[in-house]
């Protein structure tokens, strides 16, 4: 498989210097910004598999790029927030982000989260279409469909969906979701995974007569249910 190609987008030279060197050292193709005002030209050109983007940045923030961006670009963002920027973090997230870190990151965090959105970005070919009522879950393309065509998810969405319908029937709690969707463990207080779960079944519902398959189970987490 060709070695995925990622830009990133930090105004913090010495920083973005340090990142890139070890993501070019695991293999990946790196380009490098400093300017927000750059990103949305760089990104529709070069076709990046990963967006790594800083939201303070000069020329243009990364809030104003993810606004810009989402509406036609479907691929993979990865936010970088000042620690404790519990705000940066919700924002980020509804504004269409897949997942963020807080700075400074250490290198192998910053690997594992990178391969753990790439990973899930590249489908096995061989799985086949899942149909459940008038949903289906087509992992070729990474696609959920309702009666109407194809739902517009977020690759967050797509994967937490994706996710559950492999343990259909089987309630998963938070501490899973935490672990296995963003390769940490929950701290019980981060609320993304409570507010990618509000979107994706926002989603649901609007294409699918107004139900949604996933449910929550109080005291315990998250159930795909198959049946009424």
């Amino acid at each position: 498989m060709d070695p995925a190609r990622l830009l990133l987008v930090e105004d913090d030279e010495p920083l973005a210097a340090l990142m890139a060197s070890a993501l070019r050292r695991e293999g990946f193709l790196v380009d490098v910004l400093h300017r927000g005002d750059a990103v949305i030209d760089a990104v529709r050109s070069s076709h990046p598999d990963l967006l790594i983007l800083d939201l303070m940045l000069p020329g243009k923030d990364g809030f104003s790029i993810l606004r810009e961006l989402r509406p036609d670009w479907p691929g993979l963002v990865l936010v970088l927030t000042a620690r404790g920027g519990d705000f940066d973090q919700v924002v980020g997230l509804e504004l269409g982000a897949d997942d963020y870190v807080a700075k400074p990151v250490p290198p192998p965090v910053l690997m594992a989260r990178v391969r753990a959105l790439l990973r899930r970005h590249r489908p096995d070919p061989e799985v086949r279409v899942q149909s459940f009522g008038d949903l289906q879950i087509v992992p070729s393309a990474r696609e959920a469909r309702g009666r109407l065509g194809v739902i517009p998810l977020s690759d967050a969405e797509y994967d937490l969906l994706e996710f559950l319908v492999a343990r259909a029937g089987q309630v998963v709690s938070r501490d899973t979701l935490f672990r296995e969707l963003r390769g940490i463990e929950y701290d019980g207080l981060d609320r993304s995974m409570d507010l990618r779960v509000s979107k994706l079944r926002a989603q649901l519902r609007e294409h699918l007569d107004g139900r949604s398959p996933v449910r929550t189970v109080h005291g315990r987490g998250y159930l795909f249910a198959v049946g009424p």
